[in-house]
């Protein structure tokens, strides 16, 4: 089931099944087109599997949104070495909850796209990397799992093809660094979960130092609609280079807030006001943060955009997880800017100083300042620090940090002035005699 009501805008091609009886168990999806997809993907060279995953338009759904199909092809093959495909279930972003609905509602789904991947790489074993606080979820794959196992789409021989495949539910600890893909490899491998050096890249060297296909949830979900009505078709979606539906977690201060499963390129006020009802209470919009804690905040009158990853870089900003924030006039941006911060301070996993020391002092100064005893030169400080971590971290935790703090001072600098005045510091200027 889904916890809002869905909208008759959304366009249903990955979440159609979520309110149907019982959607995760394979009864249900192999009534409505469950695995038929992979049955067609048997008779197909992993060249052409590429090839339409390219003409799909698919892009990553986990953040960076990196073209699927190229990114497939990456992978080298008859190496002689085990390949992998892994799942990133992480889900850790703030405001982020759309992979949590896939493997609650549509694990099936979700197993079928991993087949696919480790057909096309010929590849014999999957993990699906859960956050540790998904706890409930892990029981619901597995029990999907074993339902695959079962009717023949997982083990030996799959489906009289000669080709065998087993798959693993995996949890991490929660630690939001893990849901960075060389740092998700290293705590599948049982080690600390830090990021690793790149290149290489865990296409070439990633579990357990073979090749290996990684993508989102999401990502792994669309796969069998592309390939049984065509990628062309998932093209059309959306918009050039920004293929099919994507599912937008929107939450803050709208009247109907949920996740819907919208074309890439639906504007972005559209989803406030007319998928969502508008904001709460008949306040006004005041700034909407785009694709999770991490991307850089547009003010309202930056909104009236296509929600795609090309239109959102342009607005430097990023569709990033998807993860909706909606912010009234009420808002206090200095607050939602510490509250930012002091996630991304925690969530360090401390392995480089830009990081680890920026996230820090970032939260210190930010702290002081919304406590009143700021000073006017620690505006341009937090903006200078945000700046200086940017582009040089090991991972992107750093610049998921930077630029959304950087963002908050740049849209908003007047509230970080106006805070100046509830200062113990702050002396109005003495009034001039009039001669």
């Amino acid at each position: 089931m889904r916890y809002n009501e869905p909208s008759p805008l959304e366009q249903m091609i990955i979440s159609y099944r979520f309110d149907l009886p019982n959607p995760a168990s394979i009864d249900t999806y192999l009534a409505n087109d469950g695995y038929v997809a992979i049955k067609k993907v048997l008779g197909m060279t992993p060249e052409a599997i590429i090839d339409e995953l390219k003409v799909s338009s698919l892009r990553g759904r986990g953040g960076a949104g990196f073209p699927t199909g190229m990114k497939w092809s990456f992978v080298p093959r008859n190496t002689g070495k085990p390949t992998y495909v892994i799942c990133n279930s992480d889900e850790s972003e703030p405001g982020t909850c759309k992979d949590r609905l896939l493997m609650e509602n549509d694990p099936h789904q979700l197993i079928e796209g991993m087949l696919i991947a480790g057909w096309t790489i010929k590849s014999n074993k999957g993990y699906i990397f859960i956050r540790g606080e998904y706890r409930y979820l892990i029981d619901i794959v597995d029990r999907a799992i074993a339902e695959a196992y079962q009717r023949g789409y997982l083990g030996k021989n799959i489906l009289g093809s000669g080709w065998d495949f087993d798959l693993y539910t995996h949890t991490g600890a929660g630690a939001y660094e893990c849901g960075e893909e060389s740092a998700l490899l290293e705590s599948l491998e049982g080690k600390r979960g830090i990021p690793r050096l790149k290149p290489p890249f865990p296409a070439v060297v990633g579990a357990f130092q073979s090749p290996t296909i990684l993508n989102n949830c999401e990502t792994y979900s669309a796969i069998p609609w592309i390939f049984r009505n065509g990628g062309a078709a998932y093209a059309a979606l959306g918009t050039p280079k920004n293929g099919g539906t994507r599912l937008v977690c929107v939450s803050g201060h709208v009247n109907k807030p949920g996740v819907y499963e919208l074309p890439m390129g639906f504007n972005l006020l559209r989803i406030v006001n007319e998928v969502c009802g508008g904001v709460r209470n008949g306040k006004k919009l005041k700034a909407i943060i785009p694709g999770g804690s991490s991307s850089p905040v547009l003010r309202a009158d930056e909104c009236d955009i296509p929600y795609d990853f090309d239109s959102l870089a342009k607005a430097k900003t990023m569709a990033g997880s998807g993860g909706v924030v909606v912010l009234d006039e009420d808002t206090d941006i200095v607050a939602v800017a510490l509250r930012t911060i002091k996630f991304y301070a925690h969530e360090s996993c401390g392995w480089c100083i830009p990081c680890r020391e920026g996230t820090n002092w970032l939260k210190k100064i930010l702290s002081r300042y919304h406590e009143g005893f700021g000073d006017e030169s620690d505006i341009d400080l937090i903006a200078e620090l945000a700046n200086n971590m940017l582009g040089r971290t090991f991972c992107a935790l750093g610049d998921a940090a930077a630029m959304p703090t950087a963002g908050f001072v740049a849209k908003f600098r007047n509230e970080f002035e106006d805070y100046l005045k509830k200062s113990p510091r702050f002396q109005p200027a003495p009034e001039l005699a009039v001669v």
